[in-house]
């Protein structure tokens, strides 16, 4: 049954409306191998659609398996290989299924695993669609032909693989060469720099419905069977999103300065996956992923698909830093950033598009029970931040961003960044693995999870400027924030709270109880697109942040105020069946980080209290909340609602 996103999507695109959502095109899907038949549930309808799947052993030195539904179930290629369309009695046990929703696995027997027990894997699913991706299949003439497509725009790269012979994966790329690419070829089962050649893809420009293959064997030999993986280049003509003007696909190049602070490349969207390859002479493929990990600021978690080899993540070699509206090299290694040479890269955009319909989708709360699992949380989709307690014992509470990696904070202490765990966020989809060395199998730990989707919830690693200037970033929340969170990260300075209810004179301290401050227009008024005006003596110059961004969306969440009665108080946040957190706090004058959630108790009773900006265990006071449909219901009790006291509040349903 369609969803009512997909229905309002059909209905909007047949009048020219909105389009299609990356989280519908396009899926990094992290798992651990169980060796038995399995269902990857992914979000990608390939069973109707069409489309690809790409998978390796991240740990192990196996081949990347390459299936496709045109070819079907039971067969893959091997991209570090020239080796045909791989048939056997393995390849039949390996990808079984095309589902709706994703594909099925069979059991693991062989040599190039994609499911043995206990080994860790990445997919990347690609869906047939207009403007993004194609898969076609053809027979070889041994005469220049031309090979009709439906991907409804030019290809910025096409990948083209023999699947009766052994011969290499040729690769057109619109970059491959600054004036005619179509008189060149990669190998994408290479280190190799572009070759220069009219027989593989006859000196002919491919176009938004055909593409043109030569005399060459290794494209067209005669009574040889083929297949082409299409991949559109958008430039302002993509057409998906709520809107149906968004572009999610881009290939294009950029020259490399030698330099751990690289050239920014403009894609106009964050990225979820950057495959980068030198045309100056030989180097990797490079893929890079948010979901395996590309921290800001340090090295990113690499895969080659020329080579069976495991991924590499050493300090120093590979990184980018993933910025709001596309990426840049951070290190100076020379198969992707050498001085004054010239680089091709394919980027995918960062999901989803479109607002949460609801708010299970984008935030969980759980309390962990000692199960043995070491505290992973199955958290329902892929988080972006993670605030965590033992709430029975004095402890910190830790918080921790996909952007940021393995580095954590403490919303309860002033300090830096410090070193936590590589596992957090690349363990599988949907799940979290809060570090055992803060927790192990302890019963009282919280956690809450936020994922980034607009008009809700984003996160932004920036860096300040110089000196004499005023700060600004550009972020993804498509609204203005009605809330942000600032936090520098080498130095120990406190975090600093915007709140629209405070106005541009005042803020808040996260890790302290203290009223609201004045400092006079210390930020201009957010934007939907960026945060200004952030005053110099705010900020160290030069040097990064972490900010997170939260906004009121209508059902979801609520970015608010009230004025305390003394007296029973209704917050009405326009939600349905009352909200599963509160973060409460005074400002003007002293008074604690207060959270509330439904996992420990919003009850019409006693409530657990539990502060941010504290060590202490929660307290078992007298009732303060109370549920309320529409919100949160606040008592006549004080603390959190003495009589003309100012507070703010942020609520999630």
């Amino acid at each position: 049954m369609a969803t009512k996103k997909k229905m309002l999507q059909a209905a909007a695109g047949q009048a020219g409306g909105a389009g299609l959502d990356i989280d519908e095109l396009f899926s990094t899907y992290l798992y651990t191998g169980n060796g038995s038949a399995r269902s990857i549930n992914n979000g990608i309808d390939l069973s109707n659609e069409g489309g690809i799947i790409l998978t390796k052993s991240r740990g192990g030195s196996q081949n990347f398996a390459l299936a496709d539904t045109e070819q079907g179930v039971g067969k893959y290629l091997q991209t570090n290989s020239t080796l045909p369309t791989r048939t056997d009695s393995y390849a039949q046990e390996t990808y079984i299924a095309f589902n709706n929703n994703g594909y099925n696995l069979g059991i693991d027997s062989g040599a190039d695993t994609v499911n043995r027990n206990g080994y860790q894997y990445v997919s990347w699913t690609c869906r047939k669609a207009p403007k993004f991706f194609d898969v076609v299949t053809y027979n070889g003439t041994g005469s220049a032909q031309n090979i009709n497509h439906d991907l409804g725009a030019e290809p910025g790269m096409i990948i083209v693989k023999s699947t009766s012979g052994s011969d290499s994966f040729r690769v057109y790329h619109r970059g491959a060469h600054a004036s005619s690419p179509q008189n060149y070829y990669l190998n994408f089962n290479e280190a190799s720099a572009p070759a220069a050649a009219t027989t593989i893809w006859n000196d002919t420009a491919p176009t938004s419905t055909q593409f043109t293959v030569g005399t060459s064997a290794s494209v067209n030999g005669s009574s040889d069977s083929y297949i082409a993986y299409l991949f559109a280049h958008n430039n302002n003509n993509g057409g998906f999103g709520p809107d149906g003007d968004a572009d999610v696909i881009k290939c294009d190049t950029y020259t490399g300065n030698g330099s751990t602070n690289g050239p920014e490349i403009d894609l106009g969207f964050e990225p979820q996956l950057v495959m980068i390859k030198s045309v100056d002479d030989s180097g990797h493929w490079l893929l890079i992923d948010v979901m395996r990990g590309a921290p800001q600021g340090t090295y990113s978690t690499v895969l080659r698909p020329n080579t069976s080899d495991p991924e590499a993540n050493s300090s120093g070699i590979w990184g980018i830093d993933i910025l709001p509206n596309g990426f840049k090299p951070n290190q100076t290694q020379s198969q992707y950033n050498a001085n004054g040479s010239k680089y091709i890269y394919m980027a995918i955009r960062r999901g989803p598009l479109a607002p949460p319909e609801s708010a299970t989708e984008v935030f969980d709360v759980s309390s962990y029970s000692s199960n043995g699992n070491s505290n992973i949380y199955n958290t329902g989709f892929n988080a972006d931040l993670n605030i965590n307690t033992d709430v029975t014992a004095s402890e910190n509470n830790y918080i921790i961003d996909r952007l940021r990696g393995s580095p954590y904070l403490k919303t309860n202490d002033a300090g830096p960044d410090a070193t936590g765990a590589s596992t957090f966020w690349n363990t599988g989809n949907n799940l979290l693995d809060i570090h055992t060395a803060w927790w192990g199998n302890t019963t009282g730990v919280t956690s809450w999870s936020w994922k980034r989707a607009p008009g809700y919830f984003d996160v932004v690693a920036f860096t300040s400027q110089a000196s004499g200037s005023t700060k600004s970033f550009s972020h993804n929340l498509t609204v203005a924030p009605e809330m942000v969170w600032f936090k520098n990260r080498p130095n120990s300075d406190p975090w600093l709270i915007y709140h629209s209810a405070l106005g541009l004179n005042k803020y808040l301290v996260l890790n302290t109880g203290a009223a609201e401050a004045t400092e006079a227009s210390w930020i201009s008024t957010p934007s939907a697109t960026e945060v200004t005006g952030i005053k110099d003596n705010m900020t160290y110059n030069n040097s990064t942040y972490i900010a997170y961004l939260f906004a009121s969306l209508p059902g979801i969440s609520k970015v608010g105020s009230y004025t305390g009665t003394g007296a029973t108080l209704n917050i009405d946040c326009g939600f349905t069946s009352g909200a599963r957190f509160v973060l409460l706090k005074r400002t003007d004058s002293t008074g604690e980080w207060r959270v509330f959630d439904t996992a420990r108790g919003i009850v019409a009773g006693n409530d657990p209290l539990l502060n941010l900006n504290s060590t202490n265990p929660q307290e078992a006071f007298d009732d303060l909340i109370d549920p309320y449909s529409a919100g949160f219901t606040l008592t006549s009790s004080g603390m959190v609602n003495v009589s003309g006291g100012s507070y703010i509040f942020y609520a999630i349903a």
